[in-house]
């Protein structure tokens, strides 16, 4: 999204008022989009498909007199505080805290195989919730009142790293760690593994490692995931593939799979297909999928498809 307006300020105050910065600037981004899907298609009362975005953000950065970047962000959607966090900068790297909405160092690498639009395991929504309507995924942690760190590049490496204090008193906290390399030309790897304390006699460990290779119009990709639970009968392992065709500057296609396996000997498989397609004018892009998914969270009764679509402008 591009800056729609932006004002030079004398000094940032409000939640900034530790700090003192110079010569702060505030921006508010937005977009225009108009979307259409159907993340269950075989459920008999659906109703309009088509939706608007209404997503507002507002920034503010700035420098303090010793040179620490200090940057806030606000969104706004469907009319209420959504997201918002404060990152501190420097030649050390930078530290976000996440009030609210944060993806962890492993959740932001959880599926790096490429695409032209979503994941595989993305969009199939049977019952409205992520927690049990959707495709298992190994995905990490996230949430409100997440501190992470991002280090400076190391010779084409990146580590990142995010710690998160639970709220609940039966359980402890939430650490990740993940790692970024970009050294031969079109080859990027990447691993992250995390501990999430669940409760106190139950810790669940995961871990990730993705290769990525672009090559003339093609890049391909392959992850490998596992996680490890206390708790008997709740270790999953599942691997992704991926591979994006880009037709010309402005038109993309991708095919993705993903598999998943459970622990339980009566499980089936989990198996997630997705087609994606993107095309980009100007300001304006046009990108769907059509994601399928069969054997849901295990069970050989839960087959699903789904699609969404999104014509998106840029100002």
């Amino acid at each position: 999204m591009n800056n729609l307006r932006k004002i030079g300020l004398s000094a940032l105050a409000g939640s900034l008022a530790t700090f003192s910065v110079n010569a702060a600037d505030v921006s508010v981004s937005g977009g225009a989009s108009i979307s259409f899907d159907d993340t269950n298609r075989g459920k008999s009362d659906r109703g309009n498909g088509f939706y608007m975005g209404d997503s507002l953000g507002f920034n503010m950065s700035g420098e303090t007199d010793n040179g620490t970047g200090v940057a806030v962000y606000y969104e706004i959607d469907a009319g209420a505080l959504d997201d918002y966090d404060m990152t501190l900068s420097g030649d050390w790297g930078s530290l976000k805290f996440n009030g609210s909405g944060s993806s962890s160092a492993f959740g932001a690498v959880d599926d790096k195989t490429p695409n032209a639009y979503e994941e595989a395991w993305d969009i199939i929504d049977t019952d409205g919730t992520s927690l049990s309507g959707s495709p298992l995924v190994i995905n990490g942690g996230g949430g409100a009142n997440m501190f992470i760190y991002t280090s400076p590049d190391f010779s084409g490496a990146t580590i990142t790293a995010a710690y998160q204090n639970h709220a609940s008193a039966a359980a402890e906290s939430y650490s990740d760690f993940a790692i970024a390399f970009t050294g031969m030309e079109g080859l990027s790897l990447g691993a992250a593994i995390s501990n999430n304390s669940i409760g106190k006699a139950n810790d669940a460990d995961e871990t990730t490692m993705y290769a990525t290779y672009a090559v003339g119009s093609f890049t391909v990709g392959v992850q490998a995931s596992d996680r490890d639970e206390t708790t008997t009968g709740s270790d999953q392992e599942s691997m992704a593939y991926g591979i994006t065709y880009a037709v010309n500057d402005d038109f993309s296609i991708g095919y993705s799979y993903h598999e998943l396996e459970t622990e339980s000997s009566t499980d089936e498989d989990q198996e997630s297909t997705g087609i994606s397609a993107s095309y980009t004018m100007g300001g304006m892009t046009l990108a769907g999928a059509t994601n399928k998914v069969d054997n849901m969270e295990g069970t050989a009764t839960q087959d699903f498809e789904g699609y969404e679509f999104t014509l998106s402008f840029a100002f």
